[in-house]
């Protein structure tokens, strides 16, 4: 809302000072630092709120230790995060993007749905929560929405190069280009770093393209929303981990978005993507203020609302930037997390079937709560996963160069 204000005040009125606003460094600084401000400042008034009206959690007994009191504790703190990231976001950010309007309804969408289930599990006393079958009609509803905008919207581009961008002596080349619509999307280890759904799709026939393209929006969405899900089992984790991803998006956000860097980085340049760095800047900010009171020992919980909101915003900015096939390495505590599930549920109903009695691979899964059976302390654990999400997200920012 203050970016149109702020450009007319420059382009117009021509005051001095108001031309910072076009800076996305400056706004992206600006929407972090309200964003900690919203979680920080406004966090404990919230948390007490929900106190109030006893919003607090329903802790299944699953034999961890410290488990019990954790019971009561506040929860649907995902609303913190959910308005420390739309506030700072329509403050500052470009609100004609096409980008920052997908995010926007992308995380209202699927905090909504985290908000039902919450609601259900606290309100009508249902440990179950909303069915599993609405949440997937919720998320594959999302995945049409961003898939169908993606491949149909004109805003959305790459912009390709005739000759490329050089810096001699401080002067720029200006390269001739045009902007193309195109199904790529980077894919690393490979020259050029660029995969063409539509060459690899195209036997299909042009109109299986976009089903096919959709299908894959709706998976990942799906995917990664309930991989946060599942990491949100300790204090801290998820929210951490949603951090440092975060972090990761917002470099390829602003690289993506610069034709220079990109050029120079032999990354895909997406026009108009670096206001994505102003929500990823939010999202940021939001995490980490969370991580003020979610933290060992935590104060509030984000419950669904905030864990599928996470998640599925995550794949909704790698999908966006076009990098999508780099979740399984950026997301990989998710990804373990998620098939540590998967693995114990599937081994566990083979031996049944096959000696009669079920056998588990983990002590416990999700993985984390493995290493509570240990007997290891969940701060422990937090952080050690954290070390890991570093890396991988060190890993899949440096695989672009490796080809």
């Amino acid at each position: 809302m203050l970016y149109p204000i702020f450009d007319y005040l420059d382009r117009v009125l021509d005051i001095p000072g108001t031309g910072v606003f076009r800076y996305i460094s400056f706004r992206a600084g600006m929407a972090a630092v309200f964003s900690l401000i919203i979680t920080i400042t406004f966090g404990q008034n919230i948390i007490a709120w929900i106190r109030r009206r006893q919003i607090g959690e329903t802790v299944r007994d699953l034999g961890l230790e410290g488990q019990s009191q954790k019971k009561g504790t506040p929860t649907m703190g995902g609303l913190m995060i959910i308005a420390a990231i739309l506030v700072p976001t329509l403050l500052f950010a470009d609100l004609d993007n096409i980008y920052i309007i997908l995010l926007l309804i992308s995380t209202v969408w699927l905090g909504l749905i985290g908000f039902l289930d919450d609601y259900i599990k606290v309100f009508r006393k249902n440990k179950e929560g909303l069915k599993g079958r609405f949440k997937i009609v919720g998320q594959i509803g999302i995945g049409i929405i961003v898939g169908s905008t993606l491949y149909y919207n004109d805003d959305v581009v790459i912009r390709e190069f005739s000759t490329p961008v050089s810096i001699e002596e401080g002067i720029v080349e200006t390269p001739s280009f045009q902007d193309v619509k195109a199904l790529k999307t980077t894919i690393p280890f490979v020259k050029n770093n660029e995969l063409d759904y539509g060459k690899i799709l195209g036997f299909l026939g042009e109109s299986a393209v976009p089903v096919l393209y959709i299908l894959v929006a709706i998976f990942i969405i799906t995917a990664v929303s309930n991989g946060a899900n599942i990491t949100d089992g300790i204090d801290g984790l998820a929210a951490g981990t949603s951090a440092i991803i975060g972090l990761a998006i917002a470099i390829f956000a602003y690289l993506s978005g610069n034709a220079i860097f990109s050029q120079y980085l032999n990354i895909m340049y997406i026009p108009n993507s670096g206001e994505l760095v102003i929500f990823a800047s939010a999202f940021i900010g939001a995490c980490i203020g969370f991580l003020w009171y979610n933290a060992y020992p935590a104060q509030v919980f984000m419950g669904d609302t905030g864990s599928l909101m996470l998640g599925g915003v995550i794949a909704v900015l790698a999908l966006t930037l076009r990098k999508e096939l780099l979740i399984p390495i950026m997301c990989g505590i998710f990804l373990i997390e998620n098939v540590s599930v998967m693995l114990q549920v599937s081994y566990f109903k083979y031996t049944r079937k096959k000696y009669g009695e079920g056998r588990r691979i983990f002590l416990m899964s999700p993985l984390h709560h493995h290493y509570q059976k240990k007997g290891i302390h969940e701060a422990k654990i937090v952080t050690r996963f954290w070390i890991v999400g570093i890396l991988l997200a060190v890993i899949s920012l440096a695989t672009l160069k490796l080809r």
